[in-house]
């Protein structure tokens, strides 16, 4: 991601870029993280909380490689919430559900910022001089990038490959024996997922492509009470 606006040339995107994307490392992958944790201790398993993981302090959650990586490429991490899933009264369940929170949480924020897209332009299509002002484009493009940035997390987290957490909620579908199967060659698994993402277009087209339709479903409702009260659709 990086690499493509340096090739770019346009220094505001670029600055607006690397801020919104700071500004997900320090408060967007905390939420992603205490959102596990939380999840975790409502169905009876503390060992996040217990490690000081529910909590949206970044430091707690920093992992520099995967902030790097959100800046290289468009897809980071933080450090793993440690869970640990015989606390659970259901075992798979518990797992899936402390999973999905993550990806959840990135699409409700995905949502708010789509959100404040739509409020934004309407505040703009009634003041042309905002519209054409510096301050439009700036929360434009923060808004913008803040819900694709999101949005892709969710989806790149929804992928069924370890250690994402799609992984753990596919698990939940899986017989016991399937599941074992797939954790004892998780390595294999995670190794040939990096190769096909390095060297093949494979997965970015399917990611891109998820991502755009995904996107558009938030706008389409984040759009509908506008259009209920008559305002003209985006």
């Amino acid at each position: 991601m990086l690499f493509h606006l340096l090739q770019g040339g346009d220094m505001t995107q670029i600055v607006l870029t690397l801020l919104t994307t700071a500004f997900v490392v320090v408060a967007i992958l905390p939420i992603h993280e205490c959102a596990h944790a939380f999840v975790a201790h409502k169905l009876g398993d503390d060992t996040g909380k217990y490690n000081g993981r529910m909590t949206l302090n970044p430091m707690r959650h920093l992992d520099p490689i995967g902030a790097l990586s959100l800046f290289l490429v468009g897809f980071g991490w933080a450090k793993p919430v440690p869970v640990n899933p015989y606390n659970f009264k259901n075992r798979k369940a518990g797992m899936a559900l402390t999973a999905l929170a993550g990806p959840v949480s990135n699409l409700i924020v995905a949502f708010i910022a789509v959100l404040l897209l739509r409020i934004n332009f309407e505040i703009a299509r009634m003041n042309l001089d905002y519209y054409y002002g510096t301050l439009y484009t700036v929360i434009y493009t923060f808004l913008y990038l803040l819900s694709v940035i999101n949005i892709g997390l969710a989806v790149f987290n929804f992928l069924p490959i370890p250690p994402l957490d799609g992984s753990r909620i596919l698990c939940f579908f899986l017989p016991d024996r399937v599941e074992e199967w797939f954790y004892r060659y998780q390595q294999i698994i995670s190794i040939v997922f990096i190769v096909l993402v390095l060297f093949t277009p494979v997965f970015d087209g399917i990611l891109s492509f998820v991502q755009t339709h995904v996107f558009d479903g938030l706008l389409w409702v984040a759009d509908l009470p506008f259009r209920l009260l008559g305002m003209s659709a985006l």
